[in-house]
C-alpha cells in the first residue's frame, strides 16, 4: 500500500525518536513516570473519570497503558476539540462508543454550553454516589496537549455560577506545547456534597509501538514536534489527504480570486505565528481574508497536484514523487525562499499551522471499528 510505505520509509533512522527494530517513537520525560505513578495511585480513590482524547483521533489519543484502570471506573469520554473534527465522522465514533456501553460525548473545551453538557452527564453518572459519599473525586486524564487544563478552567467558570464556593479557585496553567501541567492538582468545585475536580499531566506510554498512532499524535500536537520532526509528520499528512482524495473535495472552492492574488502581492510573507489568535490585538479584515485566500491558494495547490496526478497512489515510489511534488508547490505558495537552507522545515511548520488551527478544514484521522 502507498501510504504504508511512506510511514515506512519516514521512520527510517532513530535520531529523532524512532527505534531502529520496531520504529517505536520514545519519548517519556522524567516527570511523566512519576506522573503515571501518581495517577494510578489516585485513580483508586476517584469516583469518576473524565478520559479527555482529541477528537480528530478518538483511538490514538488513549493512553493504552491506563486502560484497563479507566475501564473499570465510572469513565466518560470527552472528545474535545469536536470543531476541528469532522462531525459525520465523529457522530459515528460516538455511536461506536454507545455500541461498547461506553458514555462517550463531544465537547469544545473552550465553550461554557459544552461544557455544561459535559457536567451534567457526569453528575448523572454520580448520582449513585453523592448519596452516600460526602466527598467525591472526579479524575481529569488524558495524554498531552487534548485540553484538559482548559477544560478544568472552564468547569471552574461554571461551578463558580451553579455552586457556593468555600475558597477562590485557581485557573490551570494552559499551554500550546504537550506536557505544561506537570503535577497533580485539586480543585473544589462545590461542596454538599464536596466535589474535587484533580487535573494531571498528560502522560503518554513509555513508547509508541504503533508507528501510524504515534504519527497521528504528533500531528495533533500530543508529541512535541521536534521528537518526530516537522518534515516526517507532513509527509505522513499529506499521504493521508492524497490516499483519502481530500484535495479532490476542494474544486469547487479551490480557486484563488483576483482579489487574492493582489492581497498576495501586497504581503509576500508572514510568519507560523501570524494564523494564531492574538491576544491583545484584534486581527483587522485585511489580516483574516489573507488568511482566507492563503488557505485557498493551498488547497488550489493540493487540489490541481493530485487531480493532475498520473501514477498509482497505492505504489510507495509513486506516493512519494506526489508528496515531494507538493512540497515544492507549497514552497511557491507560502513564499518561501528558494535558497533557503531551512525552506523545508518552513513549508512544514506553516502547512502544519494551517492544519492544526482549522483552517484547512475538519477531519478525524482514526477510521471508525466495524461493528
Amino acid at each position: 500500500m502507498g501510504k504504508n510505505g511512506i510511514i515506512k520509509k519516514a521512520m527510517e533512522v532513530g535520531e529523532i525518536g524512532f527505534s531502529k527494530d520496531g520504529g517505536a517513537i520514545n519519548w517519556f520525560p522524567g516527570h511523566m513516570a512519576a506522573a503515571t505513578r501518581a495517577i494510578r495511585s489516585r485513580l483508586k480513590l476517584s469516583d469518576l473519570v473524565i478520559e479527555v482524547r482529541d477528537a480528530r483521533i478518538p483511538f490514538s489519543s488513549a493512553n493504552q497503558d491506563l486502560q484497563p484502570q479507566l475501564s473499570a471506573k465510572r469513565r466518560v469520554i470527552a472528545l474535545n476539540k469536536k470543531d476541528l473534527a469532522n462531525s459525520n465522522v465523529l457522530n459515528k465514533w460516538v455511536r461506536y462508543f454507545d455500541s461498547c456501553k461506553q458514555d462517550c460525548i463531544p465537547i469544545s473545551a473552550h465553550s461554557r454550553s459544552s461544557v455544561r453538557k459535559l457536567l451534567d452527564l457526569v453528575e448523572f453518572k454520580l448520582k449513585e454516589v453523592i448519596s452516600r459519599e460526602p466527598t467525591l473525586l472526579v479524575m481529569v486524564v488524558g495524554v498531552p496537549n487534548v485540553g484538559k487544563s482548559a477544560l478544568i478552567n472552564s468547569i471552574h467558570q461554571i461551578a463558580s455560577t451553579r455552586f457556593p464556593l468555600q475558597e477562590k479557585m485557581k485557573r490551570a496553567t494552559v499551554g500550546p506545547l504537550p506536557g505544561v501541567t506537570q503535577d497533580i492538582s485539586g480543585y473544589k468545585i462545590a461542596h454538599q456534597p464536596s466535589i474535587y475536580v484533580l487535573d494531571t499531566p498528560g502522560v503518554l506510554v513509555p513508547n509508541i509501538p504503533n508507528i501510524e498512532i504515534g504519527l497521528k499524535l504528533a500531528l495533533a500536537g500530543s508529541v512535541k514536534d521536534s521528537v518526530v520532526g516537522e518534515d516526517r509528520i507532513v509527509q505522513y499528512l499529506l499521504t493521508v489527504l492524497n490516499t483519502r482524495g481530500t484535495p479532490l473535495h476542494w474544486k469547487h472552492l479551490a480557486n484563488p480570486t483576483e482579489k487574492t492574488t493582489q492581497i498576495s502581492e501586497d504581503k509576500p510573507g508572514y510568519n507560523p505565528k501570524d494564523l494564531r489568535p492574538k491576544m491583545k490585538k484584534l486581527p483587522d479584515a485585511s489580516d483574516l481574508l489573507y488568511v482566507k485566500d492563503l488557505v485557498a491558494e493551498v488547497r488550489h495547490a493540493l487540489y490541481v497536484t493530485l487531480s493532475e496526478f498520473g501514477g498509482n497512489i497505492e505504489d510507495e515510489n509513486d506516493m512519494e514523487c506526489l508528496v515531494e511534488h507538493q512540497f515544492e508547490v507549497l514552497q511557491k505558495v507560502l513564499r518561501i525562499p528558494h535558497k533557503s537552507s531551512e525552506a523545508r522545515l518552513m513549508v512544514s511548520k506553516k502547512f502544519l499551522t494551517l492544519f492544526r488551527s482549522g483552517k484547512l478544514g475538519s477531519f478525524v484521522l482514526d477510521d471508525v471499528p466495524e461493528s
